[in-house]
C-alpha cells in the first residue's frame, strides 16, 4: 500500500481514532484481514465472519506488528473506529485510487475462465511496467479492495478481475477502482440461479462496459452474441476478440496435441505470431485472445504477446491442474469451481486427453453444480450425457444432489463405461483406488463449495486420505 498516516486513513475512512497514541504514524501496508499475515506497519480489517470475528483477533494483529486496526467498535489497541468495516476498506481502496492517477486499470469479468484470463494477462503486462493483479480469485468485495490496497507508487498497471453474485456488483467494484479497459469472456449459467437467469447474467457482466470512460477499450468477446451485444451499452472504444473472422485479435489454425493443449496462429492489427499453449483445454484459446488484446491495447508487440502466452503456466491452483503421478496416473484438478460451460469444457480436454478412450481409459469424478437455479435438474443431466459421449472408462457421482447426472449418462445407450454413486469423496477415493492403472487420466469436477478437490490432492498426495 502507500504510505498514509493514521490520520490520513481517518480522513478517507470518515474513522474516528481510538487508543491512537501518534496520528501522525505512518501505515505502509500489508493491509490483511487474516491477523496472522499481520507484519510491521500493517492495516488490519477486522472483519465480521460466519466462524469468527475480526475484531477479536485485533490484539494478536497488533502484537504481530500492525500499526492500526480498522474496526466497528473499540478493541483496546490502535484503531480506526467505523460503522461499516466493509464499506470502509472500500472507501479506503478509492482513495487510494484517486492518489495514483498514472494508474491504468483492466476489469476482466465473465462466467468462466476470470482467474486464467487475469493471470495471462497480468503476465504479459508485467513486461511493460510494474503490475498488480488479483491473487487467487480475490475478485469479490472484499478481495477486489484488498488487491487495489497492493499498489503502490511504483505500480503502473492493475488488472482486476471482477464477480458478481447479483445485480449491481460489478459497478461498485468499478466504482472503487474506475476501470480504463474492460473485457467481458462469456456469458454462461454460473450463478444463473441467483440472479434469475442468463439474461440477468448478462446484465451483471455488462456493468463493467458501461462503466468505461469514453476514451476506454471494451474488449468483447466476438463469439458470444451476448458480449457482443454489449457494445451498445458502452461509450468506450470496442475491441473484438474470438476466433470469429470478423473479431479483431482472433486465433486462426487452432490445433489440439495430445496432451490436450492448444496451439495457434494469433491475428492482430500488429500482425501474426504462433502460440503454444502450456494450459491444458481448447477453452483456453479464448481466455488467451482476452488477455492478449487487453495487453495489445496497452502497447505490447504482437510477438512479445505471443511469447508470453506460449511461456505462461497456471498461477491459480485447481483450474485444469495436471499432476503426472509415478504410477502413470494423470490427474486433473478442476474442482475450484463448475458450471455448465466449464464443465463442458473440461470433460472435452479430458476426452481430447484419451483421444474418446482409445489411447487411455478416462475417469471422471463429478458432484454437484450449485446455483443453478430451475434447470438445475437439467444441466446435470446434460452433464451426464457429455460425459457418457467422451468415451470415459468411468463416471463416478458423488453425491445424491448430482444424481441427475448418471440419469443423463444412461440415456446415451452407445456408451458403454462404468457407472458408479458414491455417497462421499471417500468413496470416490476407495472406487478409484480399484481401478486405476498406468496410462489413465482422472478428471475431478464440482463446485467449489462440494470439496471435490480433497479427492484430487489426496490422489496426487497432496493430502492426507
Amino acid at each position: 500500500m502507500i504510505p498514509l498516516s493514521v490520520a490520513q486513513l481517518a480522513g478517507m475512512t470518515g474513522a474516528a481514532l481510538d487508543h491512537v497514541p501518534d496520528p501522525g504514524a505512518i501505515v505502509a501496508g500489508p493491509v490483511v484481514i487474516d491477523s496472522r499475515a499481520a507484519r510491521p506497519g500493517a492495516l488490519f480489517a477486522a472483519l465480521p465472519g460466519t466462524r469468527a470475528d475480526g475484531h477479536d483477533f485485533a490484539a494478536a494483529a497488533v502484537a504481530a506488528g500492525a500499526a492500526v486496526v480498522l474496526a466497528s467498535r473499540p478493541v483496546g489497541v490502535p484503531a480506526l473506529i467505523v460503522s461499516d468495516v466493509q464499506a470502509a476498506l472500500a472507501d479506503l481502496a478509492a482513495g487510494v485510487v484517486r492518489r495514483l492517477p498514472g494508474l491504468t486499470i483492466a476489469g476482466i469479468t465473465g462466467s468462466a475462465g476470470k482467474t486464467t484470463t487475469k493471470d495471462l494477462a497480468a503476465g504479459l503486462v508485467e513486461t511493460l511496467g510494474p503490475t498488480v493483479s488479483n491473487q487467487g480469485s480475490f475478485n469479490n468485495e472484499i478481495g477486489h479492495p484488498l488487491t487495489v490496497l497492493r499498489v503502490t507508487e511504483q505500480t503502473r498497471y492493475l488488472i482486476s478481475e471482477m464477480s458478481a453474485r447479483g445485480p449491481g456488483h460489478i459497478a461498485a467494484l468499478c466504482a472503487i477502482a474506475p476501470p480504463r479497459l474492460g473485457a467481458v469472456l462469456c456469458v454462461g449459467h454460473a450463478h444463473a440461479g441467483e440472479f434469475g437467469g442468463i439474461e440477468q447474467v448478462a446484465k451483471a457482466k455488462s456493468e463493467l462496459p458501461a462503466a468505461l470512460p469514453a476514451d476506454g477499450v471494451a474488449v468483447l468477446n466476438a463469439d458470444d452474441p451476448r458480449v457482443l451485444a454489449m457494445a451498445e451499452v458502452t461509450s468506450a472504444r470496442v475491441v473484438t476478440f474470438g476466433r470469429s473472422p470478423d473479431a479483431g485479435v482472433r486465433a486462426v489454425d487452432v490445433t489440439l496435441d495430445e496432451t490436450g493443449r492448444a496451439g495457434f496462429t494469433l491475428v492482430t492489427a500488429g500482425g501474426t505470431a504462433p502460440v503454444r499453449l502450456r494450459l491444458y483445454g481448447e477453452h483456453h484459446v479464448s481466455n488467451a485472445l482476452a488477455a492478449a488484446a487487453l495487453a495489445a491495447e496497452l502497447g505490447l508487440a504482437t510477438d512479445a504477446i505471443a511469447a508470453g502466452l506460449s511461456a505462461a503456466q497456471a498461477r491459480s491452483r485447481w483450474r485444469m491442474e495436471v499432476t503426472r503421478r509415478p504410477d502413470g496416473v494423470t490427474i486433473i484438478n478442476d474442482a475450484y469451481n463448475a458450471n455448465p460451460e466449464s464443465l463442458r469444457a473440461a470433460l472435452a480436454t479430458l476426452s481430447a486427453m484419451t483421444d474418446g478412450g482409445r489411447r487411455h481409459r478416462g475417469f471422471a469424478v463429478l458432484g454437484l453444480m450449485t446455483e443453478l437455479g430451475d434447470r438445475e435438474e437439467e444441466f446435470h443431466e446434460e452433464a451426464g450425457r457429455l460425459a457418457a459421449r467422451a468415451g470415459l472408462a468411468g463416471l463416478i457421482v458423488v453425491g445424491d444432489a448430482a444424481a441427475p447426472i448418471l440419469t443423463g449418462a444412461k440415456a446415451v445407450p452407445a456408451w458403454s463405461g462404468e457407472m458408479l454413486h458414491v455417497p462421499d469423496k471417500a468413496a470416490a477415493l476407495a472406487a478409484l483406488d480399484d481401478r486405476l492403472r498406468d496410462g489413465d487420466v482422472v478428471l475431478v469436477k464440482a463446485s467449489h463449495s462440494i470439496g471435490l478437490e480433497d479427492v484430487a490432492l489426496a490422489l496426487t498426495g497432496e493430502r492426507p486420505r
